[in-house]
């Protein structure tokens, strides 16, 4: 199964032998590794290379150490991106409206393939998010549902990698941009429009219409960006 390593940098040596078992599917997810001391074995290398190794997975988020119970391919990679990205954020000094940039670009983009593909069950989600939105004006409740509206476009999209890319720019913009829908929804007018633009986008979903999902999602775009530069 492992193949014993030779090399100087022999904790990189196990990450990548780690990795291609991923990739060529004998490791699959939720799969629990060896013990360190069984792996060290199999590997024949220290089991501080071990350690180091596994360190360095969890920050790639492909493996995840449960208290007590080992270590363990990710079952879930969702917020696996955040972490990475946050630390990138902060070490370039990158300004909020990176990415906010980011999310704009990948949006509209992820509107059209989410028209051409979305299924009913999607469909159903999304209208029940926005009805969910006319019933409240509680703000924290309304700014979880305009989340989960975005969320469950980028799901119809039935693109992983986009859904990982956005969920963990979401929790970007959470983390480091408050109090923009609270500026936007303290005009009673914009709430409206906020409500008639969401409603535009799941026309355009619903009719798989990809031209209009993408004028629909840059319109969106076009006036929450107002408030956040």
């Amino acid at each position: 199964m492992f193949k014993p390593i030779k090399s100087t940098k022999v904790y990189e040596q196990v990450v990548e032998q780690i990795k291609g078992m991923i990739m060529d599917g004998t490791l699959k997810k939720g799969d629990k590794l060896p013990a360190e001391r069984d792996l060290a074995e199999q590997l024949q290398v220290s089991r501080a290379s071990i350690r180091e190794a596994i360190r360095v997975l969890e920050v790639i988020g492909l493996v995840e150490s449960r208290q007590g119970g080992g270590n363990f391919i990710r079952e879930s990679f969702e917020n696996s991106l955040f972490e990475p990205l946050s630390m990138v954020f902060m070490l370039e000094k990158s300004k909020p409206q990176e990415i906010l940039e980011l999310r704009r670009i990948m949006e509209i983009e992820t509107a059209a393939l989410a028209a051409r593909k979305i299924n009913d069950k999607d469909l159903e989600a999304i209208r029940e998010i926005i009805e969910e939105m006319k019933k409240t004006d509680d703000e924290i409740i309304n700014a979880a549902l305009d989340k989960e509206f975005h969320y469950r476009i980028a799901h119809a999209s039935g693109n992983v990698l986009v859904l990982n890319i956005l969920n963990a720019v979401s929790i970007l913009i959470d983390e480091f941009i408050k109090g923009a829908r609270e500026m936007i929804v303290s005009n009673e007018e914009n709430r409206h429009r906020l409500a008639e633009q969401h409603e535009e986008i799941y026309i355009a979903l619903k009719n798989h219409n990809q031209k209009g999902a993408i004028d629909a999602m840059k319109k969106h775009f076009d006036f929450v960006d107002k408030y956040y530069y």
